[in-house]
């Protein structure tokens, strides 16, 4: 019998390929997933679907990241609204939400709980 509870741990960049306070997407399982490096004290990396539910389009990644009341956001480059990278819940809209990821850097690999 297959264990079911079982983590699988993903490699999807290299740290260098993060780009600061911004985004980069990788293709996992024919999803895209938009990445990124957030530097405060240290580094912390957040990973949620590019997909942006209101403008319908994959472009997250190409967002601006910031944040509203110490949460990480990022905002999307078509009609500005804001994404948690914690939760994926949009600031503005109650309904709309984007899938997260858990987050690990193992050496200078950038992994995902998929």
């Amino acid at each position: 019998m297959m264990n079911t509870n079982q983590e699988t741990w993903l490699s999807v960049c290299n740290k260098s390929d993060l780009v600061i306070n911004s985004g980069v997407c990788a293709l996992v399982d024919n999803h895209q997933v938009a990445i990124f490096g957030v530097q405060s004290d240290d580094l912390k990396i957040y990973a949620i679907s590019n997909y942006d539910p209101i403008g319908k389009a994959h472009v997250l990644y190409r967002g601006i990241v910031g944040s509203i009341n110490d949460e990480p956001v990022v905002a999307s480059p078509l009609f500005k609204q804001h994404f948690s990278l914690t939760s994926g819940q949009c600031i503005e809209d109650d309904s709309s939400h984007v899938r997260t990821f858990k987050t690990r850097l193992v050496e200078s690999d950038v992994q995902i709980l998929i």
